[in-house]
């Protein structure tokens, strides 16, 4: 039998799973129609980042999603899902364009964190996650967000200051990884089971804290065993999302965005 430690090791492995769906997969398989757009207007387009324009059901929507590779070239053309300055600048940029249109946002986040190169530095990463963050909680437009992987440090939370946020059953969401996390705090690298435990990473615990609003079911030993019905799972969510939300005065919205986010935790 698992102990504890094991037993949340184990979701840590399936969110990073090989062949777990990646944000493409599920823009393909949750939207009926979908425009890719490109580029961040200024100094290049970020693979890490896949977003555009689409369609689900009756809803026009922007959807944005931090994208892994699902073989050794794609991971090195997104970077590994790892967002470059540029990266967050493009989402940033379809984001304003949605509240232009009054377009809900649906964002799909699975990363180790943001890219902490020095050419990202020297373009301004921490500013580039901060815009994102203050702008997303002024946006005058529904936002939805969803851990499907792993949810690392401000480049996960740079695409999750949202009116609703969800994580896929196996997913995590921390402040960076275990794998960090014990390497600072025990110079030991090996203890990354015991960080884990400790960090409280799971989307159990984020629901527990209040941290997330719900928790997406996965189909049974993740969601790489049955991909189709982990998207059928979160266009559920979606649908739910979007006929509430659509229909929320935008004053309130801000408002309820504003305290969420005050009294997270709490």
């Amino acid at each position: 039998m698992l102990n504890k430690e094991d037993l949340i090791w184990d979701k840590v492995s399936i969110a990073r799973h090989k062949d777990r769906p990646n944000a493409r997969f599920y823009i393909e398989n949750i939207l009926d129609e979908f425009i890719e757009l490109h580029g961040d207007r200024a100094f290049r387009d970020d693979k890490a980042i896949v977003g555009g324009i689409g369609k689900i059901n009756d809803y026009n929507v922007t959807v944005i999603g931090i994208n892994k590779g699902k073989n050794t070239k794609e991971n090195i053309d997104s970077n590994f899902g790892m967002v470059h300055p540029e990266g967050y600048k493009k989402a940033l940029r379809l984001m304003k364009q949605a509240e232009k249109f009054k377009r809900p946002v649906i964002c799909f986040v699975d990363t180790p964190g943001a890219f902490c190169g020095i050419g990202a530095e020297e373009r301004g990463q921490g500013h580039a996650i901060a815009q994102n963050l203050m702008e997303m909680s002024n946006l005058k437009t529904p936002i939805m967000s969803i851990i499907i992987g792993e949810g690392g440090s401000g480049g996960a939370l740079a695409l999750a200051v949202a009116d609703k946020v969800y994580m896929m059953e196996n997913s995590i969401y921390s402040i960076l990884s275990p794998e960090g996390f014990a390497s600072i705090l025990w110079k030991d690298v090996t203890k990354a089971k015991k960080a884990a435990c400790a960090m409280k990473i799971t989307s159990k615990d984020l629901k527990e804290f209040s941290i997330i609003d719900d928790i997406i079911k996965e189909p049974e030993n993740g969601a790489h065993e049955n991909p189709e019905d982990a998207a059928k799972n979160i266009k559920e969510y979606i649908l739910k999302d979007l006929a509430e939300l659509i229909n929320v005065d935008c004053n309130e919205l801000l408002n309820d965005r504003y305290d969420k986010f005050r009294n997270m935790g709490k």
